[in-house]
């Protein structure tokens, strides 16, 4: 029976999302509750799981499209069905794109020399023409509506494989490498590098799939011929350009993109070395280029191999500059992305006069619990003991002493929220996200700690729930990571306040006991600083907040499990 599949509702006050990713194709099998597709909106990226167990028949959203909540994206034939055996028989007879197409023949003409086929990412919407098919610029998320080409990873006349990155775009939420829609020839390029255009907007034209099978075919001849030749090291021309994920010298494959095996042969760079943050151990650009900016270009090459090498199947590609600070004396472009950031932040300062109470607090007390106790606590619990839920405990605490800091102003309105949904703002390498902690008040201490590593570890793997990232009533930012005193945060509407948490440092303090005998002692003290809009929050409300957040740490009397 045909199960269809829609696009889940993100969260509230949103209506639709982005496919970035198919991690199944059709014909493929599928387990109830394994991940079928990838999803980005501007609050989350997520992997969205099959509804039940069977053959996945048919997908109709292509990756990089954005449609509407409950719209049908594909279609599941659960196990038993007819489909079930059609779909088998495509898997017994083989793939059916160019690239396993390519595998398949060169394993049939050329005994087996084939390397596998880099695993595919999300591709750029297509419109097919006459002429070929357009793609047209994506939309990367529900308030994106523009994008700017940076650059072109294929020319005019190259042939380009489906899913092999064509062009890198940046909007205000993400750079990105969008891969061809289709296999064929890249017939001509409409819209140049550095352009900004509207979403959907034809940026160009790629033939139809008959070019590419002339290039598999091509590409088959000429790995049989080189062979026949006893050249083994590279492919003539006719197929350069469909590249493959060779293993590395000890015979290790790493998954990649042609984009970054590019990056990794200009700066030296073994590839196996890298942690990969991408779909399973996936290595993308950004892990490339943190590492080589963090260790400099031919830092962490292979040692040299007598193993024989890999047959190569990619062309010669232009270098790929090496990663440059911007130096002093120059003058550089205003990315899109940091147009729009600047654009909300001003908005946020323009709807909400914020105003900052900073209070420095006494952490001794829980600093010395904690080193008591963090091993038989992650022991008994499975997650480490840090401060944090010291910090949100004593914050759920303050607010639910005064709700008017949980509070929102709607409509000339107080919304007095029910419960307190607790945003944990986490720092990703490609932006910021706040995972959400709801009804944070009914969790022990336990449970918050739990709730916030999972969210945290989850948000930084994209593997948050479309709800998981909306709903905040109060947010807490470590702004002190870095070991800054505090910082001002800006709020996180619709919210009326935000809690900077500073660095925790040793200080000399002036101490008085019982009888009223000052001394000076060492303790570990740290800042935190709350940011709330005073149309709604007076002085004495925030006030009161921090001091029952600062007496509740202080004085810490409660059980951590």
């Amino acid at each position: 029976m045909p199960t269809d599949v829609v696009m889940p509702q993100m969260g509230e006050s949103i209506f639709e999302g982005t496919i970035t990713k198919w991690l199944k194709k059709a014909g493929d099998t599928v387990e109830k509750d394994e991940p079928l597709f990838e999803i980005s909106t501007d609050k989350v990226d997520a992997e969205i799981p099959s509804p039940v167990a069977g053959i996945l028949s048919e997908i109709k959203i292509a990756e990089g499209a954005t449609v509407e909540v409950n719209t049908v994206v594909a279609v599941v034939m659960e196990q038993g069905t007819g489909n079930d055996e059609q779909g088998s028989g495509n898997r017994e007879r083989g793939a059916g794109t160019p690239a396993e197409a390519l595998e398949a023949r060169v394993h049939e003409a050329a005994d087996g020399s084939a390397m596998p086929v880099a695993a595919p990412s999300s591709s750029a919407p297509v419109r097919p023409v006459a002429s070929g098919t357009e793609v047209v610029m994506p939309q990367m998320g529900e308030s994106i509506f523009e994008g700017t080409i940076t650059k072109w990873l294929k020319k005019t006349g190259d042939a380009v494989e489906k899913d092999e990155p064509l062009f890198e775009i940046s909007t205000d939420k993400v750079d990105a490498e969008i891969p061809s829609p289709i296999a064929g020839v890249l017939t001509e390029i409409k819209i140049q590098e550095g352009a900004t255009v509207e979403v959907n907007t034809v940026v160009a034209v790629i033939g139809g799939i008959q070019s590419a099978a002339a290039v598999v075919d091509a590409g088959v001849a000429a790995v049989v011929a080189k062979q026949a030749a006893s050249i083994p090291s590279v492919m003539t021309d006719a197929a350069a350009s469909i590249e493959t994920e060779a293993p590395e010298n000890d015979g290790t494959k790493v998954r990649s993109s042609p984009l970054v095996r590019r990056i990794a042969k200009e700066n030296g760079l073994d590839l196996r070395r890298v942690a990969g943050t991408g779909s399973a151990g996936r290595i993308t650009k950004e892990d490339a280029l943190k590492y080589l900016n963090e260790r400099g270009p031919r830092s962490a090459a292979a040692p040299p191999s007598t193993a024989t090498p890999a047959v190569k199947t990619s062309a010669p590609a232009p270098a790929v500059p090496t990663i440059a600070s911007p130096l002093p004396g120059t003058v550089a472009p205003l990315s899109r992305m940091r147009a729009i950031i600047a654009e909300r932040m001003v908005e946020s300062k323009r709807i909400a006069p914020h105003v900052y109470s900073v209070y420095k607090v006494d952490m001794t007390r829980i600093v010395r619990l904690r080193e008591r106790e963090r091993s038989r606590f992650e022991q008994k619990h499975g997650v480490k003991l840090t401060f944090m839920p010291f910090i949100a405990a004593a914050a759920i605490e303050a607010l639910r002493r005064h709700p008017v800091v949980n509070a929102s102003l709607k409509d000339g309105s107080i919304h007095y929220h029910a419960n307190v949904h607790l945003g944990i703002a986490v720092a990703l390498e490609w932006g910021l996200i706040v995972p959400v902690v709801k009804q944070a008040e009914t969790l022990s201490f336990v449970e918050l700690a739990r709730a916030m590593a999972d969210l945290a570890e989850r948000a930084r793997t994209k593997k948050l729930k479309p709800d998981e990232a909306t709903g905040s009533t109060f947010t807490l930012t470590n702004s002190g990571v870095f070991g800054g005193e505090f910082g001002t945060p800006i709020i996180n509407q619709p919210e009326s306040a935000i809690l900077a948490i500073g660095g925790l440092k040793k200080e000399p303090v002036v101490i008085t006991d019982a009888e009223g005998s000052d001394a000076i002692a060492i303790r570990a003290m740290q800042s935190y600083c709350l940011g709330f809009d005073h149309r709604l929050i007076d002085g004495a409300d925030g006030g009161k907040f921090m001091s029952m957040f600062k007496r509740v740490l202080e004085g810490w009397d409660r059980e951590i499990g």
